[in-house]
């Protein structure tokens, strides 16, 4: 099995937009499991405690690392990651690894 962990920060903007952008994140990215085959289990962490140094956290699952490859390139993963994430993220954290 492979952990797919990201760590985001977001853009800089009001938190009551800050906080809209992070339940679209969620929302977006959580609604793959089913259509994207290879997630065996997908988090989105928004609600986190004032000692964080990120904004959100996503926490995935799957069974290899070509699972991960594939998910990482399929078009719904794409497509939430271009009109969801990227136009508000500032920095992102990466770490995958075996479990």
């Amino acid at each position: 099995m492979v952990k797919h962990i990201i760590i985001w920060t977001l853009k800089e903007m009001p938190e009551d937009e800050k906080a809209k952008v992070k339940e679209g994140i969620k929302s977006g990215l959580e609604g793959l499991k089913g259509v994207i085959p290879q997630i065996k289990d997908i988090r989105v962490v928004i609600d986190n405690l004032p000692s964080y140094t990120g904004d959100l956290m996503l926490d995935s699952t799957f069974e290899s690392a070509e699972d991960l490859a594939g998910y990482s390139k399929h078009p719904s993963h794409v497509a939430v990651a271009n009109e969801k994430v990227r136009p508000y993220t500032a920095k992102r954290s990466c770490l995958d690894f075996e479990i």
